[in-house]
């Protein structure tokens, strides 16, 4: 009886170290696995910028040694000029454009607790896009006004969104419904001030709207840089982890001790300041914000918002589509928010077809 006893007893120990090792186990995949998906979609975006730095256009390719020595200001005066001046701002612009609308269309798509509820979506990239061209229409079109009034456009749509979408609170489902409707009344707006402007104004507008990344420089890139040095660490490090909460419902949150219509306007408010100054850097670039979150979210297989990884993911697709952009025709380069148009338009019905299979829809 004594030893049927023993091995009765050892086996419950067994279980709970066998048990012990695979929480372990998934406690590691849940906290490691996110944040190594980032750290590889970022190595995937920097290869992608450095390929853009080598092969810019395709008039003047470069090998990689070449690029190395103009970086490090051992090139030829020629190469120094090409990789430093004109593809290197372009690189950085991609890379900052894209973060900051994967964590924007994150931040978004948590809030509103819908995958569709991006800025495309939401009406701030369409007023982006009336602010640029009330820029060139009416005020002269210099670089300086039309990022402005595109910077200014989105901001100011944001802050109309939230104040007809309020009620006692803001309710996710009525900011999509409220983002639609003055997506839809913005995009008239457009469509009378294209028709007020003059033919060669109109042509920079349509190519504005498209979302491009020619010609961009390093006053480009300063202030959206600047913005994200301190959004960017306060959605990730303040407001992150009440942004877990609040997918769990208001309710629930509330009763955590989240103060939630505050967590949720400063969740906004960094959300449409860093699409806001996306827009003005490089144009409404679409479906960037509303594809990136959900790639990171299938990459980590992680719940939550995950939001370091949907920031890699923007800068990886937006970079890998603007070196796509230049490649697709030598002679006649793409602006890059055709590629990303077409691959994300891809992505919104594959999704959707997906959906419809399972019955949610």
């Amino acid at each position: 009886m004594t030893a049927p006893l023993g091995k009765t007893a050892a086996a419950p120990a067994a279980v709970r170290i066998s048990g012990a090792r695979t929480v372990r186990a998934g406690r590691f995949s849940v906290r490691f696995r996110p944040r190594a998906v980032a750290a590889g979609l970022l190595a995937l975006a920097a290869a992608a910028a450095f390929a853009v730095l080598c092969i810019g256009s395709g008039q003047y390719a470069m090998g990689f040694g070449r690029v190395l020595d103009a970086l490090t200001g051992h090139g030829s005066p020629a190469d120094t000029f090409i990789v430093r001046e004109l593809r290197l701002p372009r690189a950085c612009v991609a890379l900052a454009v894209g973060a900051a609308l994967g964590l924007a269309g994150a931040v978004f798509q948590a809030v509103v607790r819908n995958p569709l509820g991006s800025p495309d979506l939401l009406g701030f990239t369409s007023g982006s896009a009336t602010g640029a061209l009330v820029a060139i229409v009416y005020l002269g079109g210099s670089a300086g006004a039309v990022a402005t009034g595109a910077a200014a456009g989105g901001i100011a749509t944001g802050v109309l969104v939230y104040a007809l979408a309020w009620r006692r609170g803001v309710h996710g489902f009525r900011l999509v419904l409220t983002g639609i409707g003055l997506t839809a009344a913005l995009t008239g707006v457009n469509g009378y001030l294209l028709t007020r402007a003059q033919l060669t104004d109109a042509a920079r507008a349509v190519l504005w709207q498209t979302g491009s990344l020619d010609g961009r420089g390093w006053d480009n890139v300063a202030p959206l840089a600047v913005a994200m040095a301190v959004v960017v660490p306060a959605l990730l490090l303040g407001c992150g982890p009440a942004l877990r909460m609040l997918e769990m419902g208001d309710d629930t949150a509330s009763a955590l001790g989240v103060r939630v219509e505050r967590v949720r306007l400063a969740l906004i408010g960094g959300a449409v300041v860093l699409t806001a100054l996306a827009a003005a850097a490089a144009g409404p670039v679409a479906f960037v914000a509303l594809t990136a979150p959900q790639l990171a979210r299938r990459a980590t297989r992680a719940p939550g918002p995950n939001l370091l990884p949907a920031m890699a993911v923007g800068a990886a697709l937006l970079t890998a589509s603007d070196w796509i952009a230049q490649r697709a025709f030598d002679d006649h380069p793409l602006p890059v928010g055709v590629v990303t148009g077409l691959l994300g338009g891809v992505y919104l019905v594959a999704m959707l077809a997906a959906e419809r299979r399972a019955g949610r829809i």
